[in-house]
């Protein structure tokens, strides 16, 4: 399949070859086109899990890592339990972050609550606060405040 085309008529023709196509990796010279928030609707991408973005969180990426880190490739169920019993500031936020990455997996795609477990578990650096301190002989020290974006992935294990 040399040219991609990505119109409605042409998608539901050939959305096997296109699926196909998007799966293989792709070199630098035979890119494919990205396509847009519809498109991948009526290809049916991203419909085999559940994902959920928290954005502009008031903590460090840092400290939302390490608890981050615990949760990767458990299932549902043990996250919650790990997440409870965590004592960490991240910890209920990570865990309201995977309660909606669960309701989006079962409401809207449709997956199995049961086999559902947690793929991927990111902290990213959002954008800084920078406040000023008053010091000695009328200087000035800044003071970053970090925020965060969680991003947490749920699949189903197969």
């Amino acid at each position: 399949m040399d040219k991609i085309i990505l119109n409605t008529d042409n998608i539901e023709k050939n959305r096997e070859d296109i699926l196909k196509a998007y799966a293989a990796p792709s070199k630098k010279s035979n890119k494919l086109p990205t396509p847009t928030k519809k498109q991948r609707k009526n290809l049916g991408i991203g419909k085999d899990q559940g994902i959920c973005i928290a954005k502009y969180i008031r903590i460090s990426p840092r400290k939302v890592r390490i608890v981050a880190d615990l949760i990767k490739g458990k299932s549902v169920d043990d996250a919650y339990a790990i997440l409870t019993y965590t004592p960490k500031a991240a910890s209920p936020v990570l865990a309201k972050v995977l309660k909606s990455a669960e309701a989006n997996a079962v409401n809207n795609n449709g997956l199995n609550r049961e086999k559902l477990y947690v793929e991927t578990a990111i902290a990213n650096p959002g954008p800084v606060l920078k406040r000023y301190m008053p010091r000695a002989r009328g200087s000035a020290s800044s003071i970053k405040k970090r925020t965060s974006h969680i991003t947490v992935v749920l699949k189903e294990r197969v």
